[in-house]
């Protein structure tokens, strides 16, 4: 059973689940894709290049699932353990600080395609704490608990020993449920620690609008049960009510019929699914658990889900993995949902 403070058990191997490129061009390039439809791309290279110089607004101390770090300037060599938090600086103009990233989760947002591919890779899956090292970075940001799994060696006293700070995702710093609230903190709480405030806001703008603009366009619709289906074949491997895909079901006008899972993922047997009937199925795609084609192969050549209105109909929306966490693709995860469930409102 999945505990909530490292990346869900189909993360582990039993289960699954170079250089810098500088220049003000690739810094506004991003932000400005990113946040288009939200002001002017011009109005976003102009905020990108009126940013506070580095050592306004510092020091900065930021507690951190238990780690209390003081910031006295933004970090200059970051590097990522997972897709999401690299998305995540990404959005923010921050490409030249990164210096190496790792474990690719699902395809890029296509405007952080280009900036994303640019960065070193330092592993397919958690790179060992040498690797880490040898990139000399003075912040590791870690996307899934299992960033700092203590017997690889890489935990975060480990790291602190070493002189080099640490930052995880606020997703993994505890058991409690997620909300969109928690990605619009983790953007805030990066742009205090990269000098880079206004950048922040204005990045929680615009995905709010994302999220408010489907959420009105859904709003009037009956609930569509959703069940989510990550991986499993014994089992379902499944999304709980813990988890912040619970509340994007939710933002999108349906409801996650194992919402009352008091966990963020966990196995449900296959009879729970069809006792509960969801009219939509929400798949999790991402590398190492097959592909998206194989797990709806799967899923309508079960026998006993032969009834399920979501297998009759075939109705299934298709969701990247990192698209379902704190990070910035949550917004665009509401709308796909939203359309998904509801395609009608959006004729």
């Amino acid at each position: 059973m999945y505990d909530g403070t490292s990346r869900p058990p189909l993360f582990t191997p039993a289960r699954r689940h170079s250089a810098l490129r500088a220049g003000a061009a690739a810094v506004t390039l991003c932000v400005a894709l990113l946040t288009a439809g939200c002001g002017s791309s011009q109005d976003t290279a102009q905020d990108a290049k009126a940013t506070a110089s580095p050592a306004d607004g510092f020091p900065v101390t930021i507690d951190n699932c238990g780690v209390r770090t003081t910031y006295d300037k933004a970090p200059a060599r970051v590097v990522t353990i997972h897709q999401h938090p690299a998305e995540l600086l990404l959005a923010l103009g921050l490409r030249d600080h990164i210096v190496g990233t790792a474990f690719p989760d699902s395809a890029t947002l296509p405007e952080l395609k280009k900036d994303y591919e640019s960065i070193p890779q330092l592993a397919k899956k958690e790179p060992s704490f040498e690797t880490v090292l040898d990139a000399e970075p003075d912040l590791v940001y870690g996307g899934y608990g299992s960033a700092f799994t203590e017997s690889e060696g890489r935990s975060r006293k480990a790291f602190a020993d070493a002189g080099i700070d640490t930052h995880l995702n606020r997703e993994y710093c505890g058991k409690k449920r997620v909300t969109m609230k928690d990605t619009y903190d983790e953007i805030r709480t990066m742009g205090r620690i990269f000098g880079v405030p206004d950048r922040a806001d204005k990045l929680v703008s615009g995905l709010r609008a994302r999220v408010d603009k489907a959420t009105t366009a859904v709003e009037d619709e009956p609930e569509v049960p959703v069940f989510v289906y990550d991986s499993g074949d014994k089992a379902a491997f499944t999304a709980g009510g813990k988890s912040l895909g619970t509340e994007l079901i939710r933002l999108a006008g349906g409801k996650n019929v194992f919402a009352d899972l008091d966990d963020v993922f966990g196995d449900v047997s296959w009879e729970q699914v069809v006792e509960r009937r969801p009219e939509a199925i929400a798949i999790y795609d991402y590398a190492g658990a097959g592909s998206v084609e194989q797990k709806k192969k799967f899923l309508l050549a079960q026998p006993a889900l032969k009834d399920v209105p979501a297998i009759r109909d075939k109705r299934f929306v298709v969701l990247p993995l990192t698209a379902t966490l704190v990070g910035v693709r949550s917004a665009y995860a509401v709308e796909d949902l939203a359309r998904g469930l509801h395609p009608e409102s959006f004729a």
